[in-house]
């Protein structure tokens, strides 16, 4: 009977040795994690919410028939105060198409996605060729648009623009702005970064408040040597860290020494009193919870710490170490044509990529940047689950032939894990379906820290029993 009970004890004094890592890992990061997990469940709708502050930009009216998109470009194109780019047709028949330009530089020269390699060649009509006969779309009857609105081109992660998809003739497009165009009417919106909202300078301070605590904001170093969006990097990412070990320990403590009592960390008995309803809260919510938080927290230092993130990219394989020599990358080029065939137009290029990604989904398409350029597609399916990742095809802008097929479901599962650390975190890893997930558990985790230190408190007030 000796061997049992020696196996009981090492266990219970296993069990407290977790506890108190969770106990005090939790006091330590507490203050931090409740500011992180509020703004995290906040800015889980960010798209959304910022959408949802400039609906005109986004949503508008389905009423008769949507424009064919090279007359749609035919008509919008000279009142663009840019070099355009690109166009994104959406799937959703209430959605704003957007128009991908690169604004002028101040001095009046457009220097964004210029180049030298285009001069004395044909003008590249890639998406600008002859607009088709007749209004309907071919996008219409490739692909299903989006419910979601269009994601807004205000910064979200800190940066100043979102980057555009890459361009053709190889390498990155230019940074692009989106312009915002009734693709029934033919109105021109305007570009939504161009308005200031309370709103977005709303999201802007959770996400700065998120992920530095808004020592960004203070100009003055607190500490010498080291700049405060860093400082406040390292602090909530040492906190993540601290999280990540108590959801570890308490996924372990959640287990009750007898097997057959483990019903009662399903449930939350409401009629009990109020301490009872505190632990029940704290310990069952944790449970059903702990794998989003878990992947929320393991995924939330790659933005602190390089040693990490480099470890991060080691444990799936695909790290690269920066003083190792640049693959040296074949450009992807399109032949003009002999016969002197022009470039696919718009609906052209659309029928393409529709032909390859027969899924519905969003669709955004980088004109090429020369003659010899490539076109540049991704396609991203919509729908409750649809996954976050896009497909991306490069396209001969003259005969519509793939080049070059990116399918990220082809990928092999590291790429992918590695690929999706940001979609991991912020939780559309599948659509809409996730980000409910996450924006629930990020409730929960930011309940965690006050009824896991009320839980402390009145274990702190019991008093001793005296014989």
């Amino acid at each position: 009977m000796s061997k049992p009970k020696q196996k009981t004890s090492t266990w219970i004094k296993f069990r407290k040795f977790l506890n108190d890592i969770h106990l005090w890992g939790g006091l330590i990061s507490g203050i931090i994690v409740f500011i992180v997990c509020l703004t995290g469940t906040i800015y889980v709708y960010n798209t959304e919410i910022r959408a949802w502050a400039q609906s005109n930009y986004h949503q508008v009216d389905p009423a008769g028939e949507k424009w064919n998109a090279d007359e749609l470009m035919a008509k919008v194109k000279p009142e663009v105060k840019g070099k355009v780019v690109g166009i994104k047709i959406p799937f959703a028949d209430d959605a704003i198409t957007s128009i991908l330009y690169s604004k002028k530089e101040k001095d009046g020269e457009g220097k964004s996605g210029e180049g030298k390699s285009g001069e004395g060649k044909p003008e590249p009509r890639t998406g600008e060729g002859k607009p088709a006969e007749g209004k309907a779309s071919a996008s219409l009857r490739g692909t299903k648009q989006s419910s979601e609105p269009a994601e807004t081109t205000k910064p979200q992660e800190g940066e100043k623009k979102p980057a555009a998809p890459a361009g053709g003739g190889g390498g990155r497009g230019p940074r692009a702005n989106q312009l915002a165009v009734n693709p029934y009417s033919g109105e021109i919106i305007g570009d939504p970064a161009d308005e200031k909202t309370k709103t977005a300078e709303f999201m802007q301070k959770m996400f700065g408040l998120h992920r530095w605590l808004l020592l960004n904001e203070i100009e003055e170093p607190l500490i010498e040597g080291v700049e405060n969006r860093k400082l406040g990097s390292w602090i909530t990412g040492t906190a993540t860290l601290l999280f990540l070990l108590g959801v570890i320990t308490g996924m372990v403590i959640w287990f009750p020494n007898k097997i057959r009592s483990w019903r009662n960390g399903l449930k939350i008995r409401w009629t009990a009193n109020w301490k009872r309803v505190n632990h029940d809260l704290h310990n069952t919510l944790g449970f059903y919870s702990c794998i989003i938080l878990f992947l929320m927290a393991v995924t939330g230092p790659f933005w602190s710490f390089d040693w990490y993130r480099s470890g991060w990219q080691k444990t799936w394989g695909t790290y690269k170490s920066p003083d190792a020599p640049k693959e040296e990358k074949k450009p992807l080029l399109s032949i003009i044509p002999a016969d002197g065939k022009a470039p696919m137009t718009i609906e052209e290029t659309i029928l393409a990529a529709n032909k390859v990604l027969t899924y519905d989904g969003d669709l955004t398409i980088n004109f090429a940047k020369d003659s010899t350029g490539t076109v540049s597609i991704s396609k991203n399916r919509v729908g409750f689950f649809a996954p976050s990742a896009g497909d991306k095809l490069t396209l001969n802008q003259y005969t519509g032939e793939v080049l070059e097929k990116d399918i990220f479901r082809e990928k092999p599962f590291n790429e992918r894990a590695s690929a999706s650390i940001k979609a991991l975190h912020i939780g559309d890893i599948y659509g809409p379906f996730t980000k409910l997930l996450y924006f629930i558990s990020c409730l929960i985790a930011t309940s965690l820290p006050v009824t896991g230190v009320m839980i402390w408190l009145n274990k702190m007030k019991k008093k001793p029993k005296r014989k």
